[in-house]
Order: structure tokens, then C-alpha cells, then sequence
């Protein structure tokens, strides 16, 4: 039996949102692999009107120390305006978004910012279900936070290591699953789960 591919994730903090009384981070995930390096979400990159009661502060990725044209694809989770604000920054590469989100962001009012969604050169490769993208790196579609909602599933020596988007906002979500991609998650018995709004990983572990 061979050994899985040997790939890391590296969780990348892109701004924070206050949300109540409290500011909350917002982190996208970078995924070396031998056949590529991932983008999963693009968080932000400029302020908006549409969002200014959230105060962002942006932290965005072509002001960090990343070699932004050595990503080879980008993976949205969903495309709220926090997860694909940067997609702009990788015009021309391939943008895997399910099909029934890109349909949603395009089409629903109060949905996102849409023109971050359809910035110019912005490529999407639509998905429907599940979609292997690399040997070990897998989409999954998890619907809950959004209809067209998908995860990220990446094998590794020590188990499945999950990239959720906010399918899972915060840990109470995963200890006790409520919606369909929360319990797609569990199913799968992660090692670890990465969040977009947390600043450590979800593990079964430290919800015990």
C-alpha cells in the first residue's frame, strides 16, 4: 500500500470582520502539493460600502509575503463576499466553485458583492458533487451555510484534513452537527478541520 502525497496546509489570516462586540478573523488556506499549490478562498482585498457596519480590516494577500504567481488553482468554498474578494489577484487560472453557488451569487439579491465574484479575468470551472482536483485532494459538495457550499478533503499521513469555508463557523458546529455538510464532515473523521473564522483547527480531540 503506497503512502499518501505528501501535502501541507498553511492557514493564511486575510483580514478580520467585527461581528457583535468581538472581531473576528478571517483566514483562507494554502494547500503544497506536489502537482500544484492551492488557493482555498481569496478572502479580501479592498473595502466596500456594502459591508462597512463589519469594519474589515484587510490584511490582503498581495501585501503578505506569497508568491501569488506560483498558485496554480484557486478552490472557493462558497463566494460570500469574504471568500472570494481577492479572486481578482489570479486572473487567468482556474477558480473551482459548485455550480449551484456561482448560479447563486449570480442571481440572488444580498448574496455577496457581486462584483468580486465576477471580477475581470476571473476563470470558474463549475463543479457538480464531488471533483478530485489533485491525487488526495478532493471537493465535496456541503451544503448548509450555503446551497452550494463545498469543502475541501485533503489526505494525509494522519488522516483527512478538512477545509471547511464556514461550513462550520465555529467549533460547537462540528461537536454537534446540525446541517448536511456539518455532518459530511464528521463522517469523514477528520484529523483536523480547518475553519475560515478560527485561528486554530477543529480536531475530535479538543472537542471531547
Amino acid at each position: 500500500m503506497t503512502s499518501p502525497t505528501p501535502v501541507t496546509v498553511t492557514p493564511l489570516r486575510v483580514a478580520t470582520l467585527l461581528a457583535g462586540d468581538e472581531r473576528m478573523p478571517v483566514y483562507v488556506h494554502l494547500i503544497e502539493h506536489p502537482g500544484g499549490r492551492v488557493l482555498v478562498d481569496t478572502g479580501m482585498t479592498e473595502l466596500h460600502p456594502a459591508v462597512a457596519d463589519m469594519d474589515p480590516l484587510v490584511e490582503p494577500l498581495d501585501a503578505q509575503h506569497i508568491d501569488l504567481d506560483s498558485i496554480t488553482a484557486v478552490v472557493n468554498t462558497h463566494l460570500h463576499f469574504d471568500h472570494c474578494g481577492g479572486n481578482h489577484l489570479f486572473a487567468g487560472r482556474p477558480v473551482y466553485v459548485q455550480r449551484q453557488e456561482l448560479e447563486d451569487a449570480r442571481t440572488l439579491d444580498d448574496y455577496t458583492i457581486r462584483e468580486w465574484v465576477d471580477a475581470a479575468g476571473v476563470d470558474y470551472v463549475e463543479v457538480d458533487g464531488e471533483f478530485e482536483l489533485l491525487p488526495g485532494v478532493r471537493l465535496l459538495s456541503a451544503p448548509g451555510h450555503t446551497r452550494g457550499s463545498q469543502i475541501v478533503v485533503v489526505e494525509t499521513g494522519d488522516g483527512p484534513v478538512v477545509i471547511a469555508g464556514d461550513t462550520a463557523v465555529w467549533f460547537g458546529e462540528l461537536d454537534e452537527p446540525v446541517t448536511e455538510g456539518q455532518r459530511l464532515i464528521r463522517s469523514l473523521n477528520p484529523y483536523r478541520v480547518w475553519l475560515a473564522h478560527a485561528d486554530e483547527p477543529w480536531t475530535a480531540r479538543a472537542s471531547k
